[in-house]
């Protein structure tokens, strides 16, 4: 999103706080429907004044942008995928005084985030070329999970609010800096205590797919958000009652053991 209205664009149709953004620095954001369920989940880098990437995991880009071109109207901005860009990514830390916490970095002609949390270091980087690694995509993404960071398949888009989706524990969205779509269902919900229901996650030793039923003894309790596979087990992030202890579950006839979120993710 490049032009003098990109970021107050951004500012206005996303959850977190852009215009508090200062450039060389990234945040965790949401694009909200107007009835404030989660359409998708991204990082947002301000690489300049007039200068924001959205880092997709899950969303097709294209899809994405052609959606946001909708709500444009007289903006001066442009909304593009940008051609001959890749993303990768290694459990290391970033080389040193480059990208630390939320301030960008550079290597070459890359840019670098800083991902890493209480499970390990890791630095995402976008550049011109990735090489093509399935074992290490699915270990970002079991990381992911681990930190909570919900990878939402096309099944779960704008069926939670960020509140079950704890996407507070990210600082991915705001209840003060004004108007946005689902605005105001997420200000209610927070200021009236009204959240009862936010993720845990679980491993299970077979197959688990989204959506499916979280059980306890024969009532369904909570629903499977995502999943990722873990070496013979299901790594999975339900969304639960704040009062369930997370025992005595399972999912698709898999006991659930429950394993604690990692912290440290948090931008």
């Amino acid at each position: 999103m490049e032009g003098p209205d990109a970021v107050a664009f951004a500012h206005a149709q996303f959850a977190n706080d852009v215009a508090a953004l200062a450039p060389g620095c990234w945040q965790w954001n949401a694009w909200l429907t107007p009835k404030g369920r989660v359409i998708a989940v991204f990082a947002l880098a301000r690489l300049a004044e007039d200068r924001v990437w959205l880092v997709l995991p899950d969303h097709p880009a294209e899809l994405f942008a052609e959606a946001l071109r909708r709500f444009v109207f007289r903006r001066k901005l442009k909304i593009e995928v940008p051609a001959g860009r890749a993303i990768s990514g290694a459990h290391a830390a970033p080389a040193p005084a480059h990208a630390q916490g939320n301030l960008l970095g550079t290597a070459g002609d890359a840019v670098e985030l800083d991902m890493g949390g209480d499970g390990g270091p890791r630095t995402l980087r976008i550049g011109t070329a990735a090489p093509d690694d399935e074992a290490a995509r699915l270990a970002w993404q079991v990381s992911d999970l681990r930190h909570g960071l919900p990878r939402l398949p096309a099944s779960q888009r704008e069926q939670w609010t960020p509140q079950q989706l704890a996407l507070d524990r990210l600082a991915a969205y705001s209840v003060k800096k004004g108007c946005y779509p689902g605005q105001e269902i997420v200000a209610r919900t927070h200021f009236l205590g009204k959240a009862k229901r936010s993720l845990q996650c679980f491993a299970a030793a077979g197959p688990v797919v989204p959506g499916a039923a979280v059980r306890h003894e024969a009532q369904d309790v909570g629903e499977v958000v995502c999943v990722a596979p873990d070496d013979a087990r299901t790594l999975l992030l339900a969304v639960m009652p704040l009062d369930h202890a997370g025992t005595g579950l399972s999912a698709e006839g898999n006991a659930l053991e429950r394993l604690p979120l990692y912290d440290g993710l948090r931008r």
